[in-house]
Parts: structure tokens; C-alpha cells; sequence
């Protein structure tokens, strides 16, 4: 979801949404500058500066990743001194004064900006029961959406992609979120065949936030050709029939634009491994 943030109802529904970020930590601060040439002056002059935080939380049993971007940029400080960290969250504080939406990401004010306006984008799946078993490699999407994509409709996507897959459908275990659909894993058929160490397990959400759904398309195991394959296709499959937001490690992008981003991945990864031979 993409939420502008503009007045004191909209700070009141953003802090009751998120909680605050309680017990959250900051793992990205990005601050970009535009400039544009004043032709009265001859010089450039700044137009607007943008600061963007990408927090990681926990709420009802969710485990989220939001990227609030503030636009319109007059006040913003980051300080750590001695080791300090401020990345970890208690709960933050905004205040909408004069037309200025103030955050304090922290009661000493080590981060704290000051804009005109903000944007919150997100993307949310159910939490992991045993966070000390991450998966390698894993990929999260969330469609706004009615029309949730099936077992069915994603086997013979992949069929018809040319790389057939088999399904083991996954045990229910107790005290998962409600919020789950339908899960299991995916193993590419190898002739009569199926190979477990290439599963990729995927796992079908929702409603949530709405009436859209999310699935998260993980390697649990030993990150090998097979099972990298198996997670790009569906991932590529996912985006090109349903729209939403795809998050990548602490990135969240478009779904329109996740071809092009996974490209240019690909040829900076291809690219260094050229430079290191």
C-alpha cells in the first residue's frame, strides 16, 4: 500500500496503524538533493530535499517493512557518537505544526526530520515462528488485489514458462496466523523426478490490509541453480499478472518495475563476477 501523509489525521492514523514502530529498528536512511538551474542567477539552487527511513516491526502477529518518505525536507539531523545506535526504535513521536509534520524517531532526537509531507509504502506477511532459520534467498509480494492467484494457476504458469514443477503441500502447524491461505513447496520435475533440495516454499496470505493478499516465495535450503530458477519464474509470473509492491531484502519496488530492477541486478552481479576473474 502507498499512503500520503499530510495532516494531523493522517500522523493520528499512521501512528495507530504502525504502533509507533514500537520495538522496530531503522535499517536504511537515504537523503537525495534537486537541484535546478536558476537562470536569473545563473546558478543551480536547491528545489527540494527528500529523506527516506526504512523501519522493520512487528504488530499483531505481522511482521512489516515500511519505507516513510519525507518530502519537502527543512530540518533533518542523524547523530551517533561513541557507538551509539539509533537505529533501534522505542516508539517514535510526529506532531503536525504550521503546515510541518515533525518525526522523532527516538526520545534524544539522534534522528529527526522535519517536512512538508510523507508517503508511507509497506509490505506485510505473517511472522516467522523461529526467526534463527532465515532462508537464504526470499522474496515477498503484496497485491492489493481481490483475485487471489491459486496452487493451480501457479503450476501451469510455470508449465507453460517451461520449467514444470510439482507441489507438496505444506502441514499445518499449530498457532499459525489465520491470515494463511494456502502454502507448500515447489520442486522443479526432472524427468520422473522431483528434487528436494531445489524447493522453493511459497506461502499465500490474507486478506490483509484490505481485501489484497501477499505471498512470500522462499529458499530454505542449500541456495542452489535449481531452486534460484524456479524462485525468478515464479516471482516473474506473480508480477506480470497481479500489480503490487515486491520486497527484496529491506527494498521495496514497484511491481512494474520489478523486471527492470532484477536486470539490472543480475548484470551488476554478472559484471563483478567478470571483474573478479
Amino acid at each position: 500500500m502507498k499512503i500520503p501523509i499530510k495532516n494531523v489525521e493522517d500522523l493520528r492514523w499512521l501512528m495507530g496503524h504502525t504502533g509507533g514502530f514500537r520495538g522496530g529498528y531503522v535499517t536504511d536512511v537515504q537523503m537525495s538533493k534537486r537541484r535546478l538551474f536558476d537562470e536569473g542567477s545563473a546558478r543551480e539552487v536547491l528545489a527540494d530535499t527528500t529523506v527516506t527511513v526504512v523501519v522493520r516491526y512487528h504488530i499483531r502477529q505481522m511482521a512489516r517493512v515500511a519505507k516513510l518518505t519525507m518530502m519537502g525536507v527543512t530540518d533533518f539531523s542523524i547523530f551517533e557518537q561513541e557507538g551509539a545506535d539509533c537505529s533501534t526504535l522505542g516508539v517514535i513521536q510526529a506532531e503536525c505544526t504550521s503546515g510541518k509534520l515533525r518525526f522523532w524517531f527516538d526520545p534524544q532526537g539522534e534522528l529527526y526530520v522535519v517536512c512538508d509531507e510523507a508517503q508511507l509504502e509497506e509490505v506485510a506477511m505473517p511472522a516467522l515462528e523461529d526467526r534463527a532459520r532465515e532462508p537464504i534467498a526470499r522474496w515477498t509480494f503484496q497485491s492489493p488485489m481481490a483475485d487471489w492467484p491459486t496452487v493451480e494457476w501457479l503450476l501451469e504458469a510455470l508449465d507453460a514458462a517451461g520449467l514444470p514443477c510439482t507441489w507438496k503441500k505444506g502441514r499445518a502447524s499449530n498457532g499459525r496466523q489465520s491470515v494463511i491461505q494456502w502454502e507448500g513447496k515447489l520442486l522443479p520435475a526432472l524427468g520422473a523426478d522431483a528434487i528436494e533440495q531445489a524447493a522453493v516454499h511459497v506461502m499465500l496470505y490474507g486478506p490483509l490490509d484490505g481485501p489484497g493478499f501477499g505471498m512470500v516465495l522462499q529458499v530454505a535450503g542449500a541456495q542452489g541453480q535449481a531452486a534460484n530458477r524456479v524462485l525468478s519464474c515464479a516471482s516473474d509470473l506473480i508480477v506480470r499478472r497481479f500489480s503490487g509492491r515486491c520486497l527484496v531484502g529491506n527494498t521495496i519496488i514497484p511491481g512494474g518495475e520489478w523486471l527492470n530492477w532484477k536486470s539490472l541486478e543480475q548484470q551488476r552481479w554478472t559484471n563483478a563476477e567478470q571483474v573478479e576473474e
